[in-house]
């Protein structure tokens, strides 16, 4: 089965920011790609890989890195297809990847997600509610996963009455 999403890392050292995200995606059976390139120190594999995911018919790239954070926007500087920018936590926190991200100058739109791992996950649900616009059967998926979001809160819910009625 051919990839529909792709991820790109700055570094390995980003996966594990992802790997949730990763998880997710397996969850709903949506086929993946991963790979590592550094928009400053491998630019023109950056470019090869934009390339073949061209070629390859992906539909959406998610492009995480951290510090200087401009993955994301060469990546999108040099496609059509949507890119959605994750943040990595730095020495700054974060903070300088995410606004790095944000600030996109008009015209090269990277959808940016929140920092790190949460950041992550929220990326990959929004590559497939993009997917799913044009996949019934997946949109099914998607809304069956919101619903049990939604029996696990109600369930901490009336896990927490019942505590503290106890009390």
């Amino acid at each position: 089965m051919k990839a529909k999403i792709a991820f790109i890392l700055g570094s390995d050292s980003d996966y594990p920011f992802i790997e949730n995200g990763v998880a997710l995606l397996r969850q709903f059976a949506i086929p993946l790609e991963i790979e590592i390139s550094s928009a400053h120190r491998t630019p023109e594999r950056t470019l090869e890989l934009i390339r073949e995911f061209e070629a390859a018919g992906i539909s959406v790239i998610i492009a995480a890195a951290g510090g200087a954070a401009h993955l994301p926007g060469v990546v999108a500087a040099h496609t059509l297809i949507p890119v959605l920018g994750v943040p990595i936590a730095s020495p700054l926190s974060g903070l300088d990847s995410l606004l790095s991200m944000v600030q996109m100058p008009a015209g090269v739109p990277v959808a940016t997600f929140g920092i790190g791992a949460a950041g992550a996950t929220n990326a990959a649900l929004f590559a497939v509610a993009l997917l799913a616009l044009a996949d019934p059967a997946l949109a099914e998926k998607l809304r069956a996963y919101r619903g049990a979001q939604r029996e696990q809160v109600l369930e901490k819910s009336r896990k927490l009455k019942d505590k503290l009625a106890r009390e």
